[in-house]
């Protein structure tokens, strides 16, 4: 089983230098964006954007969100939360010129992959549009906050995303994570589970399901927000949908996939904290064994409304 894991990675090391060579002309075009342009990377009609960033690629997140700002729908918050303070203090230039454009920066505690929402859900009290992640190390294509935007409203109680997978189940309970496969429709289902690499809309309602729930994740998959994501859906009666009957990944910034969290979860970690997260009642959900829960009329009524006129988020 290593040895395939070990053979995948290999592969998967060759199509990123190949991709890389595809990527010159559109990395200058942001970084000169990033150079010159004055437009404003925000809209008041939009959802809110949350990431983070860490190490080297704080030099190159910047054109993550520049990626992002050159979509068809603009976010009305893009928030980098931080959790160093002489990055905070001392940001790149890169940022800077970003700030002045409408980024917000804001500095954290580390909560590992669960600092790209956990701080943005702890500082709200209540939620008015929806929240968007995003990582550091991808190139946005243009129509991607618009699809997830539409596809949102179209399925208002489901959590959207790009790329899902299956969660798979033996007679022991969950499959080990690398039997996992990707979604191939975008019908809802409770046993997908989102992939915020690439992308995930988490509706208002559930928002303040996942506030309720705290920092749990720190004691069962610190290092796995997916999972957490994805079983404070089921249990808050939520199913999760890929937008496209076809998972889009989306091009890596060249130089920022080696080592790290990717490798830990793909060999031996996601399995530990699938272990440690999931319930027997979550297993029974998953099986189909048992209901997913009712939406709480609190959740959808307490919540502030999405739009006051109930208006689309994307305009007419």
């Amino acid at each position: 089983m290593r040895r395939k894991w070990q053979l995948n990675h290999l592969l998967t090391r060759v199509w990123r230098r190949i991709c890389e060579s595809v990527l010159l002309v559109p990395i200058a075009r942001l970084a000169l964006l990033n150079l010159y342009s004055r437009k404003r990377i925000t809209t008041p009609s939009g959802p809110v954007v949350s990431l983070t960033t860490y190490g080297k690629r704080l030099r190159t997140v910047y054109l993550t969100i520049e990626s992002i700002a050159c979509g068809s729908v603009l976010p009305s918050r893009i928030v980098l939360w931080l959790d160093e303070r002489a990055a905070y203090d001392h940001p790149p230039a890169t940022l800077r010129r970003l700030q002045t454009r409408g980024l917000e920066l804001r500095l954290c505690r580390n909560y590992g992959p669960h600092t790209k929402y956990y701080p943005y859900v702890e500082s709200q009290d209540l939620f008015d549009v929806p929240m968007v992640i995003a990582d550091d190390d991808i190139l946005y294509p243009r129509w991607w906050l618009q699809a997830l935007v539409e596809s949102s409203e179209q399925y208002p109680d489901t959590v959207n995303c790009c790329v899902a997978k299956t969660v798979e189940l033996d007679e022991g309970g969950i499959a080990r994570y690398d039997a996992w496969k990707i979604a191939a429709s975008t019908q809802p289902s409770p046993r997908n589970i989102a992939h915020g690499v690439n992308g995930v809309i988490f509706p208002v309602p559930y928002m303040m399901a996942l506030k309720e729930a705290g920092d749990g994740f720190v004691s069962c998959c610190p290092k796995a927000d997916d999972i957490w994501l994805h079983v404070q859906a089921i249990r808050a009666g939520y199913k999760i949908r890929q937008i496209l009957p076809s998972a889009r990944r989306f091009p890596a910034i060249p130089g920022t996939q080696e080592g790290g969290l990717w490798v830990y979860n793909n060999s031996v970690g996601n399995d530990q904290q699938v272990k440690a997260t999931y319930s027997a009642e979550d297993i029974e959900i998953l099986r189909g064994d048992r209901d997913l829960p009712q939406l709480s009329e609190r959740r959808l009524s307490g919540v502030l409304k999405q739009r006051e006129d109930g208006g689309s988020l994307i305009g007419p």
